[in-house]
């Protein structure tokens, strides 16, 4: 595949691509990442609406276990969760004054944090080029032959890092996201909306 092609096709879907989590401070758009695992962006959403109404970053830090989990108890995982995000704002006020910091080491030490989440904060918040390989990324890019089947998420990244121009990588991550989401789906393919049916490798393609 020609990966001006491979651009433009992506451009053609999906022109606006941005992330879908609703934040409007740091430490939320950080908090509602490590919410995301195994959860869905709408999910999320509907849960960070009542969890920030109820508490900032201070208040966070030294609210009550049960009152966090019954917050986010339809995210999945609730118990580790509300642990993970009391420990965040803790160790943000600590260590940072409450800033989430433009350091990909610091943010990896986080509870609940790992290098697809980091690569999703300092992409939005400070710029910084990165690809995060979430299930709707790896699955994209092993249906295009992008990534091999057996890869773990790491080497899917590292490939798509050599394929996708570095100017385009946020904006690449983006859009494979929702072409993972809204179309390329782990069941049911919409095919017949799809720019890529001819560089497809599912066996779950159906052509229109």
């Amino acid at each position: 595949m020609i990966i001006e092609d491979f651009n433009k096709k992506l451009d053609n879907m999906f022109p606006d691509a941005r992330c879908e989590l609703n934040y409007n401070k740091d430490y939320e758009l950080l908090i509602a990442t490590v919410l995301s695992a195994q959860c869905t962006d709408k999910r999320v959403n509907e849960v960070t609406k009542v969890l920030f109404n109820k508490y900032d970053l201070n208040t966070l830090a030294t609210a009550n276990k049960i009152d966090i989990e019954n917050i986010i108890r339809s995210c999945g995982s609730y118990t580790k969760k509300s642990s993970y995000i009391i420990e965040i704002a803790q160790s943000l006020i600590k260590n940072y004054h409450g800033v989430v910091p433009n350091n990909r080491e610091y943010l990896e030490s986080l509870p609940g944090v790992g290098r697809k989440t980091t690569n999703v904060v300092l992409s939005n918040l400070y710029d910084v080029p990165a690809i995060a390989v979430d299930t709707h990324v790896e699955r994209v890019s092993k249906r295009l032959k992008l990534a091999k089947p057996n890869d773990d998420v790491l080497k899917v990244e590292k490939k798509l890092m050599k394929i996708i121009p570095q100017e385009l990588w946020s904006k690449s991550h983006h859009q494979l996201v929702l072409f993972g989401r809204y179309i390329c789906k782990a069941r049911h393919p919409e095919c017949q909306n799809c720019s890529f049916i001819n560089d497809c490798t599912s066996k779950d393609k159906t052509r229109i």
